[in-house]
């Protein structure tokens, strides 16, 4: 599979849900599955913003912001590393008073189709708790819930690759 995907439905306005979506250096307060998030370049994210993610299970990752439309209340980031660029939309759009999340990952390369099986299970699994984590801090409920750990297992073919990862980003960031 090389593509991922939720939608959410949350009790709260858009406005204040991609506010706190747009925050990414924040992200580690409403979601396990971010470590951190530091940006590279001068606050506010911006096209051509760039920002180093670490998250459990994964090597740290550059991720450049493509596209960005605060009136659509989106943006997507692109990570590239050897054989594979992972694109990554987030979108809010509004209903009401509620308003309705998505979030995806799409794999594209040489190396997508293995790479996105590899990491089928943690894609969907870490998508779910970025929505439930947004979900819940717009919602008034605090931070989700850790254990500090994801119940996700990677093979060693996904290993390999993440270390591919972390040699691109080590070249990119000395460049």
């Amino acid at each position: 599979m090389r593509f991922f995907q939720i939608e959410t439905e949350i009790n709260a306005s858009a406005e204040l849900v991609w506010a706190t979506m747009r925050d990414v250096e924040r992200w580690p307060e409403w979601t396990p599955t971010v470590v951190s998030v530091r940006l590279q370049t001068p606050p506010p994210l911006t096209i051509g913003s760039l920002a180093v993610i670490r998250q459990p299970k994964l090597p740290p990752a550059l991720w450049r912001v493509v596209a960005l439309e605060d009136s659509l209340r989106s943006f997507t980031w692109v990570n590239s590393a050897l054989g594979v660029r992972v694109i990554a939309e987030h979108m809010v759009v509004s209903f009401g008073e509620k308003s309705s999340l998505r979030l995806s990952l799409r794999f594209e390369g040489l190396l997508a189709g293995i790479l996105g099986l590899a990491s089928g299970k943690l894609n969907n699994r870490y998508l779910a708790m970025e929505a439930e984590g947004l979900k819940s801090r717009v919602e008034g409920l605090g931070r989700a819930p850790s254990s500090g750990k994801t119940g996700c297992q990677l093979d060693d073919s996904f290993r390999m690759i993440g270390s591919i990862q972390w040699a691109h980003l080590a070249a990119s960031t000395r460049s």
